[in-house]
């Protein structure tokens, strides 16, 4: 049978509901969720040791707080996460357009529906998905958008005077009241609607434009802010600042591991018709090609280097893979680094480069970025393995050439020719025996390429294996010459 929620302010008090502030709200749930052993932060990876205890800290002290942080670190995620911290459903007056409390309104709307029907006034209930409201600042918002304004149609359709507050428009904080209000890109907010905000964090109440009243709101303010942000557009002014309790500083995965786990929750890589296969080593090299640009002097740090740059690099590398499989009628979709190179606007998109980046070329640094992941790499899983016959074969004249539309089957019969190089891949681990064809052409390529960033090797931009040329620039940090990669440290 199922339990019949209170419909009135009567019933509501007989059931024994107690009041509470939203900041008190969170606390306990979040109390609840600690004592249980519940995750947070589902699917928010990284910040186990970092974020996620400062949030933490920061709602057990009942503070408003600012994630602050470079583009692609999952502030917002975070903030839309907090919904969960809220009770499933609360009691409201019911009509009430800024979730006035049954037995404390604070709208006039309220006031006039107790004092009309009194303890038989009407109670919705609002679920907490209701409860969380989000603005994304812009130079153009104004107090009206934030706080409210007066309404001359309200007012006209009514029969009100202009200063009857029945005719207050509310804006986003009121209609957020006991619940979550939540301002993305804070420094982009105009400083004069900036200052709007100065009574809800310190004295719990906004003033309506033109009415000398004053709504004492229960509301939890949750920000974010880009760094760079302070002096590119804007800048949160020093008094507001000030009033925000907890400052939070997010940041990108510590980790090659953590940021590959990012990376595969978030790709898009599943295709229903055809079977993905991704190599590790694949993988591996599309997070180290971000981890690389994020210490790469050519490229802008203020700005950052997003997370989302290695999940468009890895969906670009699979949807290339996929496109060659279905043009040769292949069964599975096997991706290889010529696919990372085929994704190369989705790096070069999201990088800010510097003076001397600017000066290289934005598609030249993303070549080399990939060049260099394949490298470090290749260490990681062949670090000093005998590369030398394959060197050799090169030196003394050898060619290959990959085209990144040829079929498996056929790269693996052409790599077959390059001494060493199938057996190298068994010695390794990087393709096991009864791993297909796909397997063993991109643990080839992923080798040649290992080879071009040590200066070993050449590489044309078709594709094309060749003699070193050694009057050419070093890509990465390998030796020079024939002989093994030094092992990793």
């Amino acid at each position: 049978m199922t339990h019949r929620r209170p419909a009135t302010v009567r019933e509501l008090r007989e059931s024994g509901y107690r009041p509470r502030s939203v900041k008190d709200e969170l606390r306990a749930n979040l109390v609840r969720k600690l004592h249980d052993g519940e995750e947070l932060f589902p699917g928010i990876l990284g910040y186990d040791d970092s974020v996620v205890p400062q949030i933490v800290n920061g709602i057990l002290a009942r503070h408003d707080f600012i994630l602050l942080g470079l583009r692609g670190q999952a502030k917002s995620r975070i903030l839309r996460q907090l919904v969960e911290f809220l009770d499933d459903e609360i009691p409201i007056l019911a009509g009430s357009e800024i979730n006035d409390e049954p037995f404390h309104p604070v709208s006039r709307y309220g006031r006039l529906l107790i004092e009309e029907h009194g303890e038989d006034a009407p109670v919705a209930w609002v679920p907490r998905e209701s409860r969380y409201v989000e603005k994304l600042a812009t130079p153009d918002v104004s107090i009206a958008d934030m706080i409210g304004d007066v309404d001359p149609i309200k007012a006209a359709r009514g029969g009100h005077i202009l200063a009857d507050e029945l005719t207050v428009h509310y804006g986003l904080l009121p209609r957020a009241n006991r619940g979550i209000f939540a301002i993305n890109e804070l420094p982009d907010l105009a400083g004069k609607i900036q200052v709007g905000l100065f009574n809800i964090l310190q004295e719990g109440d906004v003033q309506i434009k033109g009415y000398p009243i004053r709504l004492q709101l229960d509301v939890m303010l949750a920000f974010t802010a880009n760094p760079e942000d302070y002096t590119a557009r804007g800048k949160i002014i020093t008094p507001l600042k000030d009033r925000i309790g907890t400052e939070v500083r997010t940041h990108y995965p510590a980790t090659l591991a953590v940021g590959r786990a990012i990376t595969a929750q978030e790709a898009w890589v599943e295709r229903g018709d055809l079977a993905v296969e991704i190599p590790d080593f694949i993988g591996e090299i599309v997070e180290s090609v971000a981890f690389l640009a994020r210490v790469d002097k050519r490229v802008d740090q203020r700005s950052g280097v997003s997370q989302r740059m290695p999940i468009s690099v890895l969906e670009i590398a699979v949807a290339s893979a996929e496109r060659r499989a279905l043009r040769l009628g292949e069964k599975t979709v096997v991706p290889r680094v010529s696919d990372i190179y085929a994704a190369r606007p989705a790096i070069t998109g999201k990088m800010e480069l510097e003076y001397e980046g600017e000066l290289h070329g934005p598609d030249r640094i993303a070549r080399e970025l990939i060049a260099r992941a394949a490298g470090q790499v290749f260490e990681t899983y062949a670090g000093g393995a005998d590369v030398e016959p394959i060197v050799e074969y090169f030196e003394e004249g050898g060619a290959l050439q990959v085209s990144n539309d040829a079929g498996a089957k056929a790269c693996v019969k052409g790599f077959d020719n390059v001494p060493g190089l199938l057996e190298l891949l068994s010695n390794v681990g990087l393709a096991a025996k009864n791993a297909g064809d796909g397997h063993w052409a991109s643990a080839c390529e992923f080798v040649l390429e290992a080879l071009v960033d040590a200066k070993c090797i050449s590489r044309t931009d078709g594709g094309g294996y060749g003699r070193a040329r050694h009057d050419a620039p070093a890509q990465g940090q390998g030796f020079k010459g024939s002989g093994p990669f030094p092992a990793q440290s």
